[in-house]
């Protein structure tokens, strides 16, 4: 009995309430999801793979007055740099920011079949291109060098990548936005631009 308790005074094993540690554990895994995964950034109104995808293009130099680029190199670039997730995840997310049927504005040009509003399936990523659209490059991406935002190490500390990127629009309220985290959701419609700025100047005055 002595050698027992011997053991367990010398092992790595902490005691532990078991539901204190569920309440812990459960609280660090719903923040994972929304800050990493599900729910956008209100300062720019994008989920972390779409702010990523957006930031590798730039780092290419996919201009909207540049040719477009096989979505399969883009793809690469965003799970080796920033998002070591699926690669079809990081497609179909790069498919709704072609869509003008799922993004009001958006912000990425697309050449090639990118689905349809009737549920058609896009062409795989090694036949679509694309590259930023003029929203995407003017009113995400125009300050990115300018030290307007902060960036922090990615996944393995060998590239930088920003926390949020400048935007000068309120991206959010323009495209809307839905996911679904633990504990939490959200379900924002689009909106027009020019009834946004009416609202802002009414509030103003």
């Amino acid at each position: 009995m002595a050698k027992q308790l011997n053991l367990q005074e010398n092992s790595n094993v902490i005691p532990t309430a078991l539901h204190l540690e569920m309440q812990r554990s459960y609280l660090e895994y719903a923040m994972s999801v929304i800050v990493g995964r599900a729910l956008p950034d209100v300062r720019d109104g994008l989920k972390p793979v779409h702010r990523r995808i957006l930031y590798a293009m730039h780092e290419l130099g996919l201009t909207p007055d540049r040719p477009y680029r096989k979505c399969a190199r883009v793809v690469g670039d965003v799970l080796g740099k920033y998002h070591p997730h699926g690669d079809q995840a990081v497609y179909e997310a790069m498919v709704r920011l072609v869509q003008d049927f799922s993004t009001r504005y958006p912000l990425l040009d697309g050449h090639g079949n990118f689905g349809s509003v009737d549920n058609d399936p896009p062409a795989a990523m090694r036949y679509t291109e694309t590259r930023l659209s003029p929203v995407g490059a003017q009113a995400l991406l125009s300050e990115i060098g300018e030290a307007t935002v902060d960036f922090i190490d990615n996944f393995d500390s060998s590239q930088q990548e920003p926390v949020v990127l400048p935007a000068q629009l309120p991206i959010l309220l323009l495209n809307g936005c839905s996911g679904i985290a633990v504990g939490m959701a959200t379900n924002i419609p689009p909106h027009n631009l020019v009834e946004i700025v009416d609202g802002l100047i009414a509030l103003i005055d």
